[in-house]
């Protein structure tokens, strides 16, 4: 399968990795990508220079390669950026869907708002309505969104959706996640046919003179 949900994720020696944005569409003849970002400080993380380590298929000619920015800017208020190696349309079509990580050093790197590693979600309680309804066991990046499978019982997992609404914080120092779930993600809803249906009176006493 060729879905990024199912490549690997890149591994760099003991280094933990940031995951910074996804290649989502070719954008004109010279080889630009537009990106879906997943960083508050895009400038900073795409100046020239700048390499990313790559989560592709296996079957993708830059499986295991690394992608340098060459140009970074704003069009139409999407961010496009140019790579080195990458000068054509067709070119550029290759990595799309391609995830981009950036090593990061835990003592030196900047604090980014509402971004985590995978390895400090995993384990974590999720909490709902004051009670925990189970732990995270990982995470999953989708080209849509993220997921957090989370273990319910010994052969149930639940894949909740990381997104604001669902998961509105993330409670490192407690080691939780709170999630607010739309019924149904965590339990069965009932079946239609399953309601109790509505008591009804005949119209009419049946007359035994009608025997």
């Amino acid at each position: 399968m060729s879905d990024e949900s199912t490549s690997p994720r890149p591994q760099k020696s003991a280094k933990t990795q940031l995951r910074v944005g996804r290649l989502v569409k070719a954008h004109g003849l010279k080889g630009a990508l537009k990106l879906e970002l997943y960083t508050d400080d895009p400038e900073g993380r795409f100046t020239p220079g700048a390499a990313f380590t790559l989560q592709v298929p296996e079957s993708s000619p830059w499986h295991g390669k690394t992608l340098t920015v060459r140009e970074f800017r704003w069009m139409n208020s999407h961010p496009v950026a140019f790579f080195d190696g990458v000068d054509d349309r067709s070119g550029a079509e290759e990595l799309i869907r391609a995830i981009l990580w950036v090593d990061q050093d835990d003592e030196t790197a900047p604090v980014e708002d509402d971004a985590w590693y995978d390895h400090q979600l995993v384990g974590l309680d999720v909490v709902r309505d004051g009670d925990i309804v189970g732990r995270v066991i990982r995470v999953e990046h989708l080209p849509a969104q993220d997921l957090l499978i989370v273990r319910t019982g010994p052969d149930a997992e639940v894949l909740v959706p990381f997104v604001k609404a669902i998961v509105p914080e993330v409670d490192m120092a407690a080691g939780r996640v709170l999630v607010t779930p739309p019924p149904g993600l965590f339990e069965e809803l009932p079946a239609d046919d399953d309601a109790p249906g509505p008591t009804t009176e005949p119209d009419e006493a049946e007359d035994p003179s009608d025997d």
